[in-house]
Order: structure tokens, then C-alpha cells, then sequence
């Protein structure tokens, strides 16, 4: 019986020097962390552009959820964005997050009239041609009754 009571306390004793005290989960929505413990809401992840941790709510179904980047931000593929979307915006060949349109597609930036081209998909027209044997591939704008890819004469 005595022995049964010592190996109680034993492990009330292990649990006791093992489990981390009440101020490991002291913290709250937005306050830095390192690990999941530490959080009332059991969420710690990156949540920003720097290294750093920071508690963050469960979602519904108790999941947590890593930060994407906003639209805007500078991106180099469709998982770091919150929309699902890095593509190239102008003639820059930098990336960004960048929204999806209605029919949620991610349409990639296309090439305008008068630009170089090597295909038609790289085109706004989708009409990539040249407008002399001589001359180099060009983004056009479509013509005629049918909108046809043609050179301009």
C-alpha cells in the first residue's frame, strides 16, 4: 500500500516537472511565439513577410492555417498568395499576387499591341506575326469580318 502511494506520487511528481506551466499559454491572438503551446488558441505560424511566429485563431475546422501574401505583394508562385495567383504584371518580369477574375481563373499577363513575341499565347490578341519577311514577331491586334490573326498591309 505504501509502495502503491509512493508510485503515486512519483508520477504526480513527473507530470508535474514535465508539463509547462500555466504562462506557456498565456498567449493571445498576434503575440509572438515558437510553438502551438504557447497559444490559448493552439495556432502558432508565420503570419508576415519576416520570420517571425506569431499566435493565430483555428479555423473552424481546427485547422492552422499558414499566412499567404496579399494581392500586390511580390510572389514566385501560386501557393504564396492568398488568391492562388502569382503572375507577371506589365512588362516588368517581376511576379505578384494578383487577383482571380470572376470565373476563378488566373489568367496570365499578356503582351501588348506592338510588343515581341515568340507565340500567340504570349499575346493579349493572341496574334503574334510579322508584318514583313524581314521584320521581327510582333504582338497585332486581329482584323477583319472574323478577327483573324493577319498582317497589316
Amino acid at each position: 500500500m505504501a509502495s502503491a502511494a509512493w508510485m503515486w506520487m512519483w508520477t504526480l511528481l513527473l507530470l508535474l516537472w514535465v508539463t509547462p506551466g500555466p504562462e506557456a499559454f498565456n498567449k493571445g491572438i498576434g503575440e509572438p511565439c515558437e510553438e502551438h503551446l504557447e497559444c490559448r488558441s493552439g495556432c502558432c505560424v508565420s503570419n508576415s513577410l519576416n520570420p517571425h511566429r506569431f499566435c493565430t485563431a483555428q479555423t473552424f475546422f481546427q485547422h492552422c492555417l499558414p499566412w499567404h501574401k496579399p494581392v500586390g505583394y511580390q510572389c514566385y508562385h501560386h501557393w504564396e498568395c492568398q488568391s492562388r495567383c502569382c503572375s507577371q504584371i506589365g512588362r516588368s518580369l517581376k511576379r505578384f499576387c494578383v487577383s482571380k477574375t470572376i470565373f476563378l481563373q488566373c489568367v496570365p499577363w499578356r503582351k501588348l499591341k506592338g510588343d515581341l513575341c515568340r507565340s500567340h499565347r504570349e499575346c493579349l490578341s493572341q496574334c503574334c506575326i510579322r508584318q514583313r519577311d524581314s521584320s521581327p514577331r510582333r504582338c497585332t491586334p486581329r482584323t477583319g469580318i472574323l478577327a483573324q490573326c493577319l498582317p497589316l498591309n
